[in-house]
């Protein structure tokens, strides 16, 4: 656990079933791995963010899958074609992971060290509209 660990993100994840921990402690540790300095919060009263000036992504667990809330305003490239959802989203995108899926890792680490890059380069609406 790293100073950045938020107990109540725990507490989330610790409450859903075995394959949903693990996928949701995966996506937890590529945030933190994209950069040191992502914190974590809760927001909209129970759902984990994970934030660095602005918003880099969201866990929520569903029935049968996992979604994981990419806040990038639909501009940071997916070559991998991991987004499964809102793709013509004006906020965000969605890559659900369902059970006995296998996170393709290396490209979500990918689009968090951008959504971050953007997010220090002042966020993906400023970016979005400039020149």
């Amino acid at each position: 656990m790293t100073s950045t660990d938020d107990p109540r993100v725990d507490a989330y994840i610790d409450a859903l079933p075995e394959w949903q921990q693990a996928i949701c402690r995966e996506v937890r540790a590529l945030a933190h791995e994209a950069d040191p300095a992502v914190v974590e919060t809760i927001k909209r009263t129970r759902q984990p963010y994970f934030v660095l000036q602005g918003n880099i992504c969201a866990l929520l667990a569903a029935k049968d899958h996992v979604n994981v809330f990419l806040y990038d305003g639909g501009i940071v490239p997916d070559p991998e074609g991991i987004i499964t959802a809102g793709h013509d989203n004006k906020t965000a995108r969605t890559v659900a992971v369902r059970r006995g899926e296998k996170l393709n890792a290396a490209a979500l680490l990918a689009m968090f060290r951008q959504i971050i890059a953007n997010n220090r380069a002042g966020g993906w609406r400023k970016l979005k509209i400039a020149p």
